[in-house]
């Protein structure tokens, strides 16, 4: 008689291994075919400042995902450059309504206090975030901050990127991804469309 088949008649089962659930964290961005993130939307003191709407025809379908976002996300994770030029602008905009409702959190090692136009709790490390992942709530995203996008992905913290591609070249700038020497990483296509001004939408998952 084997052990399963002892087991199977005395009633008992194999005690199950406990899985953890954490929180999604999806970096979301608009970026150029060479990867460059910075200054999208008009920001001072990069020369292709503006290249979304500058070079490009604009096309509200490409933003469905921006609203779609907006609606699936449970919290607002931001580095200290982009918390310092959002906090003053997008408790003002009625379109960012939901994720001004949401609660923000800032990680920082230098940021002393959150702004009170627009609370936010502050994380010193990444393993503050690693423990907000394992923190009751839904997805998490990751808006702007290009610096903590990188360490994030270099850190494994990042489980989906959702990604605005616009066909320009833009040369030097703050990029997506670092140049870290790591070991190769594999992403699952989930959606993947190119609308007529020529960018293209790519939802990835990371494999693990």
């Amino acid at each position: 008689m084997t052990s399963g088949a002892a087991c199977g008649r005395m009633g008992t089962t194999r005690p199950r291994r406990q899985e953890t659930t954490v929180r999604t964290l999806i970096v979301t961005a608009f970026t150029s075919l060479d990867g460059v993130v910075e200054a999208p939307g008009g920001e001072p003191g990069y020369r292709n400042a503006g290249w979304t709407f500058r070079t490009v025809e604009f096309d509200e379908a490409v933003y469905e995902i921006k609203g779609r976002e907006q609606e699936e996300t449970t919290a607002l994770l931001l580095g200290r450059t982009s918390y310092q030029a959002f906090a003053p602008v997008w408790p003002t905009m009625d379109d960012f309504a939901g994720y001004n409702a949401m609660p923000r959190y800032v990680v920082s090692t230098t940021l002393e206090q959150d702004d009170e136009r627009w609370p936010a709790t502050i994380l010193r490390s990444l393993d503050d975030v690693a423990a907000l992942k394992r923190t009751d709530g839904g997805p998490i995203a990751v808006h702007g901050s290009a610096t903590l996008a990188r360490s994030l992905a270099d850190a494994g913290l990042v489980d989906r990127y959702h990604l605005l591609v616009f066909p320009v070249l833009l040369g030097a700038g703050k990029r997506l991804f670092s140049d870290t020497d790591k070991d190769e990483q594999r992403l699952a296509v989930l959606e993947a469309q190119t609308y007529g001004n020529g960018v293209t939408k790519l939802v990835y998952d990371v494999v693990r």
